[in-house]
């Protein structure tokens, strides 16, 4: 069963389209990262499969429960990490997770999860006194505290510096690989690259395209060969790029200088996407 189901989803703030007939499925045990624009309505998407807003028609199954009506017993399987962190800056990482872990039945046992998120030299410091890469953290610890089937990831390291990002990406790959299901939203295509099993491209309240990162890259663009002949810069562009490596070596003897062979990235098939939406 798929964890996640949608089927027509719509939602209109005013005149505003947020969601036009959405469908998309979320499988058990998989990172699926929701990219788009600015107003592609990723924020609406999230917001009807956690619960928090009613759709204006479609239907929406998460663990095969309608969000909205779900009882609490349900919203224990599921964990959120929002945008932005949470209040409680007063209280120590220590506190804050022992009253947080009161809601749950079985929740993760502290030392094992401070130890998991890397805050274990913080447990008694207080939450106004965390760094930003720190605070990222603790939201996790706060996602996963119940043991959840599925979570729910809105833009986790927006803001943060690079290696801070790369640390909270081995965090999420780890959560990953034991089994928890994913659901990411995020802005940085070599964060979606790195992490998700399939990518979901969101444009304008409609499911744009969705694969894996590498048949994205692939879909419909050609690469670019670039070798040194004659002592000047050459470059082809081709859908054939290993033909053209093989007749340029027959050409030149074997050896090609300087050879290159540059494929589509992730973000040029993500712009080539959204630039033909618009």
């Amino acid at each position: 069963m798929d964890v996640i189901e949608v089927r027509g989803l719509t939602k209109r703030y005013g005149e505003q389209q947020a969601l036009d007939g959405l469908d998309l499925d979320v499988r058990r045990g998989e990172v699926l990262a929701l990219l788009g624009p600015n107003g592609a309505g990723k924020t609406t998407t999230l917001e009807t499969m956690e619960g928090f807003r009613r759709a204006d028609s479609g239907t929406v199954r998460v663990l095969g429960i309608d969000p909205w009506r779900a009882p609490r017993r349900h919203r224990e399987r599921v964990g959120i990490v929002l945008q932005e962190p949470l209040g409680s800056g007063e209280l120590t990482v220590d506190e804050l997770l022992r009253a947080t872990a009161t809601c749950y039945r079985q929740p993760w046992d502290l030392d094992v999860l401070l130890d998991a998120v890397g805050l274990t030299g913080q447990r008694r410091q207080r939450i106004k006194a965390l760094s930003g890469g720190q605070r990222r953290r603790l939201d996790v610890a706060l996602g996963v505290l119940g043991r959840p089937e599925l979570l729910f990831l809105d833009e986790p390291t927006t803001g943060l510096d690079p290696e801070v990002r790369r640390a909270l990406w081995r965090l999420i790959r780890r959560l990953a690989d034991t089994g928890t299901t994913i659901l990411l939203t995020t802005h940085y295509l070599d964060e979606a690259e790195r992490l998700a099993d399939r990518v979901a491209v969101l444009i304008a309240g409609r499911l744009a395209d969705l694969d894996t990162p590498s048949a994205l890259r692939r879909r419909g663009r050609e690469a670019t060969v670039h070798w040194t002949e004659c002592g000047h810069p050459c470059s082809l562009v081709t859908s054939a790029p290993t033909r053209t490596v093989a007749e340029l070596a027959a050409r030149l003897g074997g050896e090609i200088p300087d050879l290159v062979v540059a494929r589509p990235s992730l973000e040029d098939t993500y712009l080539h996407l959204v630039g033909e939406h618009a």
